[in-house]
């Protein structure tokens, strides 16, 4: 055999034993699709490894566009313009709704007002239907200020819908209309999606209904204000994507290609109002402990860790000497008498994981303190002196407290509210009055208001009747943010109008 030949058969039996090799490989390991086989380098010198993947299952989108269309419905908001423009206009006025949504157009809308004020259509959103019978997830923002809310089903049939509950601090909200054996959306778990996933998102952007796009996911609980060091907006832990979303989407699904529901649609991060490459969505892990409180309870049993708190950051653990850990929550602040305090939580602690989830970011915290109520009990790890610990925390309420908290009854005002007469108001120089009357017991009498008193402003808010009252009121009553609910009105009464009087109405249990 010459030396040509041999060498011949030579590479021919290491490329069949390659072959057999990578063969035996494939077959005693059976990875999942798409995900890589790791072969090391034969040259002992590599300084890496060679993958070899196996082929990927072909993405399907139909399938999760189906099954989620007829669960998603178009939701219209209709109010007055005076109603638009003291109420309502003023959730889009806010710089986080104009940030991600723009807010010139609402703001001329504003200015633009009719002579003889008519109902008018005040926004456009999305929702998901969560039961049979009628329970529909949209955003807070969607349906704030409305006097009317419409909704419309995929298949065209509309009803009107009344607002069950509404969080501002997460900004969802739950809706019900009067119908039977709608279609559902299951809902998935928002904590068990990954990174680069795909995802669907489904609403009607500028009013083109059953629009469905596509996308990954781009990054979990995501803090928006903490990027563009704008106000915060509350709970902010979204699921970011680039699955188009536009306004209108608002309140829509985002589902994984098994058609279930991961995430509420929310927000873009844009300077224009459109789609500029990233959407964000609530996860369901916190959207089912809101809708959950909101269909029993009226309002959202917001549980309080008590403590004042920045993220640990390169900077901080070198001023502090923190080395043991490099992310975390650093206390910064214990307040009395609560749940933190109790559990022996000191400042300077720590805090990297509450019920066994990480705590590295803002974002991970709220959303974890987002899931539980007052009373739950939750094993907190810290770090004290670079060193590990562990304690037991009962959450409280804003009040301190583990007690529920119900949505609260315009009636236990104890009055009757009704527009001051122009002529009164003429007389006394007065613009705007609401005026009291009938008083009962109730918080007003506590407070000492009289028969006779006018209010002229609540909270700094001026009010000109008593729908005007009442709205304040409401949105007093569903603020979970920790704030006492409290009513600081200014007034005067008509025997002495040149002297104003305030009063302090306490609206806590």
């Amino acid at each position: 055999m010459n030396n040509n030949l041999k060498i011949s058969l030579i590479a021919a039996g290491v490329a069949i034993s390659s072959s057999l090799a990578t063969i035996f490989a494939v077959g005693s390991s059976t990875p999942k699709a798409g995900v890589p086989l790791l072969t090391e380098k034969s040259n002992s010198g590599s300084l890496y490894t060679v993958a070899a993947s196996m082929p990927a299952e072909p993405t399907d989108f139909v399938n999760a566009a189906e099954s989620t269309v007829n669960g998603v419905v178009s939701i219209k908001s209709y109010a007055t313009p005076r109603g638009y423009a003291q109420n309502g206009g003023e959730a889009f006025a806010d710089p986080f709704f104009e940030f991600f949504f723009g807010g010139g157009g609402n703001r001329q809308r504003r200015q633009q007002q009719p002579e003889q004020p008519r109902e008018r259509q005040l926004g456009l959103g999305s929702g998901v239907i969560l039961s049979k019978d009628g329970y529909i997830v949209t955003n807070h923002h969607v349906i704030d200020g409305a006097e009317r809310l419409d909704v419309t089903l995929n298949d065209n049939r509309n009803f009107t819908a009344k607002v069950i509950g509404s969080d501002p601090t997460t900004d969802l909200a739950l809706i019900k209309i009067e119908a039977d054996d709608l279609h559902v959306i299951p809902i998935g778990n928002s904590e068990d999606i990954r990174v680069g996933e795909w995802v669907l998102a489904v609403g009607n952007p500028f009013g083109f209904t059953s629009t469905v796009t596509k996308g990954i996911v781009s990054a979990k609980a995501r803090n928006v204000s903490a990027l563009t060091h704008g106000a915060s907006n509350g709970i902010e832990s979204f699921i970011q994507t680039d699955a188009a979303v536009n306004p209108g989407n608002s309140g829509g699904a985002l589902v994984n290609l098994r058609g279930e529901l991961v995430g509420i649609n929310a927000a873009i991060y844009s300077h224009t109002g459109n789609f500029a490459g990233y959407s964000f969505a609530i996860p369901t892990s916190i959207v089912k402990k809101i809708v959950t409180d909101l269909k029993q309870y009226g309002t959202v049993q917001r549980a309080f860790l008590g403590i004042g708190y920045t993220e640990l950051t390169p900077e901080l653990a070198k001023e502090k000497d923190i080395t043991a850990v490099n992310s975390g929550i650093y206390v910064g602040k214990v307040e009395d008498r609560s749940a933190a305090f109790e559990a022996g939580i000191k400042e300077g602690d720590v805090i990297t994981a509450i019920g066994g989830a990480p705590t590295g970011n803002t974002a991970q915290l709220q959303e974890e303190i987002a899931k539980l109520r007052p009373g739950d009990k939750v094993d907190i790890t810290y770090y004290r002196d670079n060193k590990r610990a562990n304690s037991t925390v009962t959450l409280r309420n804003s009040a301190g407290n583990t007690a529920v908290t119900r949505a609260g009854d315009f009636a236990e005002l104890g009055c009757t509210l009704k527009a001051a007469d122009k002529d009164l108001l003429k007389k006394l120089e007065l613009t705007n009055g609401v005026s009291v009357s009938d008083i009962n017991n109730g918080k007003f009498k506590d407070a000492g208001i009289k028969s006779g008193f006018i209010i002229l402003d609540i909270n700094n808010t001026r009010v000109s009747t008593g729908d005007d009252v009442q709205k304040i009121y409401r949105a007093i009553m569903s603020d979970t943010s920790g704030y006492d609910k409290v009513m600081f009105i200014t007034g005067v009464y008509p025997s002495n109008p040149k002297r104003k009087v305030y009063y302090a109405v306490g609206l806590e249990d």
